[in-house]
């Protein structure tokens, strides 16, 4: 019969360390309810490879700018199970579609500094000598700033 093998397991600064928090972090995210640490005989914390994937599912939700009271909300509609799928749905549907906002803002943003380097290099390759503001140049480009 094979030996069972145990799940391994990661005192806070290895687990800190993988997930790319630091350990106060760890704790932070402990205390808002958002990770569940287990907890050794001598109550010295302890984690999972699951609770590596859970934090870094996290750290996707907070990346695309989930708030802590909305993660807070989606851990707790989750413990409480199937019958949230609605509102986790509603809540993911609501977090992307502010997320794409920011998104062509950030695009938008990008855009305008491409442009604004572009203006630069045309005046000192000489390709540009006039004297037309980048205002001017932004709108002759389409943009309506």
């Amino acid at each position: 019969m094979p030996a069972i093998q145990s799940e391994t397991s990661y005192e806070i600064g290895e687990f800190a360390e993988i997930v790319g928090l630091s350990a106060p972090t760890i704790r932070y995210y402990e205390n808002q309810g958002l990770l569940k640490a287990r907890r050794t005989d001598n109550g010295r914390r302890y984690f999972t490879e699951q609770d590596i994937k859970w934090v870094k599912f996290l750290l996707h939700l907070k990346g695309t700018g989930m708030s802590i009271n909305d993660l807070k909300k989606y851990v707790t509609w989750r413990a409480e199970g199937d019958q949230t799928i609605t509102d986790r749905l509603d809540l993911l549907k609501k977090t992307k579609a502010d997320f794409m906002e920011e998104y062509r803002q950030v695009q938008h943003h990008l855009q305008i500094l491409n442009d604004k380097i572009d203006w630069y290099e045309a005046k000192e390759s000489g390709k540009d000598t006039g004297k037309e503001p980048f205002a001017t140049y932004l709108q002759r480009l389409g943009h309506h700033e």
